[in-house]
């Protein structure tokens, strides 16, 4: 037996969320807003997982329709404009074509469906659907002529990862305790509560005890109930593979496309980082780990093939520039297809125990949604009754309007241009890009910055070092992966040799930060 090693730090709390994905980051920001003490731990980086391999939209879901959800797409329809009114730097409306082909769904299906779409829920921010000629219309010159008439609808878009970020940022400076890559090793009944055993790479081992547990591990929900709780408790969790790739801009509109394919299947092609296409995704049942998911060549065929049956453009492998694959964890509803799985979730928290709240499924669009009624579960089981807030409350650096002015429509533009009047400096594209990842909290993260040279080394294209350190010091970046593709997505544009640069000059500055430390405890 290996000798008992005194933890490194103990922590009471009331509230222990496990998995930094959206939906933990979600629940500890509520929670936080709401007086309760917050730890959070997060295995690897804050949205590593599920929560930045999505296809990063936020929307109602057109296609659960016609499997009936409406009360799932209502509800995600609801959200769609709670989120774009308190995020409007990171998330923003796109209008979506679909070419109507007559062998998939007729044209009266697909009327009624967007007549649906567009009257489940109340619209503030974006238009209605309508029909379109193609042949007259911008979206459909990268078309095939074969496909004459389509239909046009409105949904939004969204940095996926950095809405996470986001989260986890707002519930730190609400008091919660964000530990990233700390892994939860063990979390057992003690009395009246949960005493859990924490590993962290930076800080040892945890001890916490905590009046309640919030299970929001994602695709390892399962396996940590089945660990934390007695046999025989907890819903099934099927483990869905969605992959996407990544190619050179094939259309210079602003539109993005759904197609329907001969499988029943739909799948977007969409406006990506100025230079790309985004195509995707797959649902394939998977029985791997979750954490070393990634696309195989069947699907890399398979989306290329789908893009192939609209675009005049064609591609293949030879043309894809990136990928990605993430597992989403989805309730067992007993579904035959994997493409038919209901993306709603389930709250369950028994009530012979302790509150352990375990989270199944769920979607990126409901993630607040879920965190509210999370809150209002334990709540109940731990006697506190602070009202529901975080509807009208922005995220960091999501207040962009001036003091006074009332947000009556979406209106990054006029944010972009005071911006840029106030750091004339800055280049067009970059100065778009911080107002888009930062909002209202890129004059925090510049500084004192008055010019290019103020900004530091540039460690990767458009990457400086002045934002880096920032990133470190308030986001928890600790990688050159975590600065380029889920705080920045700069990634795409630089080459091995940034990376290895970028990550060099973070290592260093880790250890002049882990040197400082050692000085100030002696």
């Amino acid at each position: 037996m290996a000798p008992y090693s005194a933890p490194a730090e103990r922590l009471d709390c009331d509230l222990l969320v496990v998995g930094g994905g959206i939906n933990g980051v979600g629940i500890a920001r509520d929670a936080a807003g709401r007086g309760l003490r917050v730890v959070l731990c997060e295995q690897h980086d804050l949205a590593q997982h599920t929560s930045s391999a999505s296809t990063k939209l936020i929307h109602g879901g057109l296609r659960y329709l016609e499997y009936r959800e409406f009360k799932l797409v209502r509800k995600a329809l609801q959200e769609r404009e709670v989120l774009l009114r308190n995020a409007p730097h990171i998330m923003w409306p796109l209008r979506f074509v679909m070419p109507h082909d007559a062998a998939q769904r007729p044209a009266w299906m697909i009327r009624a469906g967007l007549f649906l779409y567009d009257h489940l829920a109340k619209r503030e921010f974006l238009p209605g659907s309508e029909g379109i000629a193609l042949a007259e219309h911008e979206a459909g010159e990268p078309l095939k002529g074969s496909y004459r008439r389509g239909f046009v609808y409105s949904d939004g878009w969204v940095d996926d990862a950095r809405l996470v970020v986001l989260n986890a940022l707002d519930a730190s400076e609400r008091g919660a305790t964000i530990l990233i890559r700390t892994t939860c090793r063990s979390a057992r009944r003690e009395g009246d509560g949960w005493r859990a055993s924490l590993e962290s790479e930076e800080r040892g081992r945890i001890d916490v005890r905590a009046r309640a547990v919030v299970n929001a591990a994602g695709p390892w929900a399962g396996k940590f109930a089945a660990s934390s709780l007695s046999a025989g408790r907890g819903y099934g969790l099927r483990l869905i593979k969605g992959s996407h790739i990544i190619v050179p801009r094939l259309f210079e509109h602003p539109y993005a496309y759904i197609f329907q394919n001969p499988d029943k299947r739909i799948i977007f092609a969409i406006p990506y980082q100025d230079e790309f296409t985004l195509i995707g995704t797959t649902d394939l049942e998977y029985t791997g780990e979750p954490g070393k998911v990634t696309i195989s060549q069947e699907e890399i065929d398979y989306l290329c093939e789908m893009a192939n049956r609209y675009f005049n453009r064609q591609i293949g492998p030879q043309d894809v520039v990136g990928t990605y694959s993430g597992v989403r964890p989805l309730l067992d509803d007993n579904s035959s297809q994997a493409s038919a799985i209901t993306r709603d979730y389930l709250l369950e928290c028994p009530d012979d125990l302790p509150p352990f709240l375990n989270i199944w499924g769920g979607k990126i669009t409901t993630y607040r949604k879920l965190a509210e009624e999370a809150l209002t579960i334990l709540q109940r089981r731990l006697g506190t009754n602070a009202p529901d807030w975080t509807a009208k409350a922005p995220l960091p650096g999501g207040d962009l309007q001036l003091p006074g002015m009332l947000i009556v429509r979406y209106d990054f533009a006029s944010f972009l241009r005071r911006f840029r009047g106030r750091h004339p400096w800055l280049p067009a594209k970059l100065a778009q890009r911080y107002a888009r990842n930062y909002g209202s909290r890129a004059e925090r993260m510049l500084g004192d910055a008055v010019s290019l040279a103020d900004m530091g080394t540039e460690l990767a294209p458009g990457v400086y070092s002045r934002e880096v350190r920032y990133l470190m010091q308030v986001e928890w970046a600790r990688s050159a992966e975590d600065v380029l593709w889920r705080r920045t997505k700069c990634g795409l544009h630089s080459k091995p040799a940034d990376v290895e640069r970028l990550q060099q000059w973070m290592e260093q500055q880790q250890g002049h930060r882990d040197d400082a430390r050692a000085v100030n405890q002696k």
